[in-house]
C-alpha cells in the first residue's frame, strides 16, 4: 500500500478488544470477559511503498468492561464497574499507563504483514509477533489481527477471588478490527 494507506489509525477507525478466561476451582462462577480499549493509537512509517516502522499506543485507563459470558448470574453495571477497577489495579494503571507495541521488523505476507518487535506492559518489555491481514474492501482497507499475551511474562499477577479458587487466566487474547477509506493513489497491498 502506498503511504497514504494505513498511516495512522485510531479508536476512530475500529475496536481493539481484550478477552479474558476464567480459571481456578470455582471458574463456573467467573464471567469470561470482553473489554474494549477506548483510547488507542497505531502509526505507520512507510519507505518506497512499503511499511518499515510501526508503532501501537493504548491508554490503560480507557479500558471498558463490554460484557460477561459464563457466571451464575449476568455481569450486572455495578460488576462491570467493580470488574473494571480491579483490572486497573492489577495493571498498575497509575504507575503504567499505557501499553506499547513497536514493530521495526515488517515483513510482508500473502494475506498482510507479518510484524516483529517489542510489547511493553506493565513496565516489563518482551518480544512480540503480531500476523496483520489487510483486506481491499473496495473503497476502504480492513486491517485485522490478533494476539494472545500472558500477563505473568509482564511481571503482572491476574486477579483472583474466593482465596484463588476463581482468578482470571493468564493468557487473555487482544484483538485489533479497523477500517480505513481509501486515498487517492491507493493501489492495494505489495
Amino acid at each position: 500500500m502506498p503511504d497514504r494507506a494505513l498511516g495512522n489509525l485510531d479508536a476512530t477507525h475500529g475496536e481493539l478488544l481484550v478477552r479474558t478466561g476464567v480459571t481456578g476451582r470455582a471458574a463456573k462462577m467467573g464471567h469470561r470477559l470482553t473489554i474494549r480499549m477506548n483510547s488507542w493509537r497505531a502509526a505507520v512509517r512507510w519507505e518506497g511503498g512499503q511499511p518499515t516502522v510501526a508503532e501501537l499506543t493504548v491508554d490503560v485507563d480507557s479500558l471498558a468492561v463490554l460484557s460477561g459470558e459464563g457466571g451464575l448470574t449476568p455481569l450486572s453495571g455495578p460488576e462491570k464497574a467493580l470488574v473494571r477497577t480491579n483490572a486497573l489495579k492489577t495493571l498498575g494503571a497509575e504507575r503504567f499507563p499505557q501499553i506499547r507495541f513497536h514493530a521495526d521488523d515488517i515483513e510482508h505476507t500473502a494475506d498482510g504483514y507479518r510484524l516483529t518487535g517489542s510489547l511493553e506492559i506493565h513496565g516489563q518489555t518482551r518480544p512480540q509477533v503480531i500476523e496483520v491481514r489487510v483486506e481491499d474492501l473496495g473503497p476502504s482497507w480492513r486491517l485485522s489481527a490478533q494476539a494472545d499475551v500472558r500477563q505473568s511474562e509482564f511481571g503482572i499477577k491476574p486477579y483472583s477471588t474466593l482465596m484463588g479458587a476463581m482468578k482470571v487466566a493468564d493468557d487473555v487474547t487482544v484483538s485489533l478490527a479497523a477500517e480505513q477509506a481509501k486515498t487517492a493513489g491507493d493501489d492495494g497491498p505489495r
